[in-house]
């Protein structure tokens, strides 16, 4: 017998969790894709098609079909049994505090977790109801939370530095980069998909523990992918960059790849062929700054003096900053051709129909308008566009890879409560597991991907450029030293959080500059704020809705 009385709560959950949802998308989906954009390797329209596609297959094909109703046991189930009336109201108020924070924080830019947003929002649920609260050390307690918040951002940086390094030493600053990026772009694809593999075995909500499924497996996987990768890459992979690179064939696209040898003749049968005079490599080191007035005056004259010592250092021509070339906004490109019409007009709505579709993907992403981050960057080592574009593959396939892990892991941070919900006012009884049906990981995994294409902008260039120079060589190895990160958080229990992994990796992969001030220490006190003030924001938020419900005089 349904819970009849409660669809209110029903109907206001389900309310919530899309705005949740979509929220999750906005803010926490640009993690996997944000050093892509900034790096030059995709552009917004092409991650908002693939973070629809990535986020989408992780949370319906992966995602968890059995949903905790207390994410990480964070408060006791006990509070509420006899009681499922207050149990749902526990979770609308959970879902309610979760989605008005990710909405707060993404509208101010603040890349937050929303793991973290959830068990904040189920914290302060707790005190409301009066149920205890996990403080002490133990696994997704609130301390190993707050520690998360230090352990996991050096981690990261550590991992992101190493990888970094091996590409610094070992093919950046050589005499030859280009050649040995060519010998050694295979071994980093094939490592690249051995270790997301050994993500997806251990990390899939679905997937048996380590122990469960047996070390042994796990490594002839991991041995199997390696070496498996390793040879289509040389096989496809190096005829298409020597045919596209060392040719100069702008006509060949990424998906040539599976012609392979053939690409070697001199003539190859190429189906969709490109444009003969385009562009082969462009600029991954383009100067973003996009002041107004292209003057060289904005500058300070201690952040001058970098930006012209730095550049000679680099035996470069003299970049200083001027502004590029100023991308057009959706309100130019869709909005003012038709504003001298009539509201009605047909032109004008189609114009407003275009710019409410397509505004979250065509903003410029990577341009900025200070000085201070301008010198930032210039104290970043440039490197050979060629060679950076090799890193290229790798950072797009760690990219997808990540999203896809996101979509199955994080889809149960919406769902959980909704889904508790639901199964509570069917069963007229409390649920502490209840199984997932298809249709909201459908519904979830399309709000992840539309909330990224709507709002994902503002995440983007909070975690992009905004902290360093940024290239596919450093994206590869900030998405990497991230996974590297959380695959080995979630062997020790440890709830970190892949936000908090990739800012730590950026930070990582910048100090390999061997220049603190090649990083923006501003914008990283102003992402570790953020986090900070998850916890008892979320917390506070869905505590005095659900102490004002619980406490509400009635007749």
């Amino acid at each position: 017998m349904a819970l009849t009385k409660y669809n209110w709560i029903l109907a206001l959950i389900t309310i919530f969790f899309c705005v949740s949802a979509f929220m999750n998308g906005a803010n926490d989906v640009a993690n996997s894709y944000a050093t892509s954009v900034a790096a030059r390797t995709l552009t917004m329209p092409q991650v908002g098609f693939l973070s629809m596609i990535t986020e989408f297959v992780g949370a319906v094909a992966l995602g968890n079909r059995v949903t905790n109703t207390i994410k990480n046991g964070i408060i006791s189930i006990k509070r509420f049994n006899g009681n499922p009336g207050s149990l749902m109201l526990a979770m609308a108020s959970a879902e309610f505090g979760s989605a008005t924070w990710l909405a707060i924080a993404t509208t101010a830019g603040y890349p937050v977790s929303t793991t973290q947003t959830i068990v904040g929002a189920l914290i302060g649920v707790g005190f409301a109801a009066d149920s205890p609260v996990v403080w002490e050390w133990k696994s997704g307690s609130v301390s190993q939370v707050a520690a998360s918040w230090v352990i996991a951002p050096l981690l990261a940086a550590c991992f992101a530095a190493i990888v970094f390094s091996t590409i610094k030493f070992g093919v950046l600053e050589r005499s030859n980069p280009f050649k040995l990026g060519m010998l050694a772009i295979p071994f980093y694809l094939a490592f690249t998909c051995a270790v997301l593999a050994l993500f997806m075995v251990i990390e899939a909500p679905n997937a048996p523990s380590l122990e469960e499924f047996g070390a042994g497996k796990a490594v002839g996987i991991v041995l199997g992918v390696f070496f498996g990768i390793l040879i289509l890459a040389y096989i496809f992979v190096r005829p298409y960059l020597h045919r596209r690179l060392i040719k100069g064939d702008s006509r060949i696209k990424f998906y040539h790849i599976p012609l392979g040898p053939l690409l070697m003749k001199d003539d190859p049968p190429l189906y969709w062929p490109a444009k003969a005079d385009g562009v082969v490599v462009i600029d991954y080191y383009e100067n973003a700054y996009a002041a107004k007035d292209s003057s060289i005056e904005h500058l300070s004259d201690s952040e001058k003096d970098v930006a012209i010592s730095t550049s000679l250092e680099k035996a470069n021509p003299l970049v200083v900053p001027t502004a590029r070339n100023r991308i057009v906004t959706p309100e130019e490109r869709f909005l003012a051709p038709a504003k001298h019409l009539p509201v009605a007009h047909p032109s004008r709505l189609y114009g407003f129909l275009k710019y409410f579709l397509f505004q979250g993907v065509t903003r410029d992403c990577v341009s900025h308008e200070d000085p201070r981050l301008q010198a930032t960057h210039a104290r970043c080592k440039v490197y050979d566009n060629r060679t950076e574009h090799l890193f290229t593959y790798c950072q797009v396939l760690s990219a997808m890879l990540m999203s896809i892990a996101h979509g199955s892991n994080d889809v149960a941070n919406a769902v959980g409560p909704w889904a508790a919900t639901y199964s509570t006012w069917r069963a007229d009884e409390v649920a502490t597991k209840v199984p997932t049906p298809v249709w909201m990981l459908v519904i979830a995994g399309f709000l992840l991907g539309a909330g990224f294409w709507f709002f994902g902008f503002k995440i983007i260039r909070a975690l992009g450029n905004r902290i360093t120079q940024m290239s596919p060589s450093r994206g590869f190895s900030t998405e990497l030293g991230a996974a590297i990160t959380v695959l080995l958080a979630s062997r020790v229990g440890l709830p970190v959080s892949t936000t908090q992994c990739l800012a730590g990796a950026t930070v990582g992969v910048a100090l390999m500059n061997f220049d603190v001030r090649a990083v923006n220490w501003r914008q990283i006190a102003f992402i570790f704020s953020g986090w900070v003030l998850t916890l008892p924001c979320a917390g506070l938020l869905s505590g005095l809705v659900m102490a004002m419900a619980l406490n509400t005089p009635h007749l």
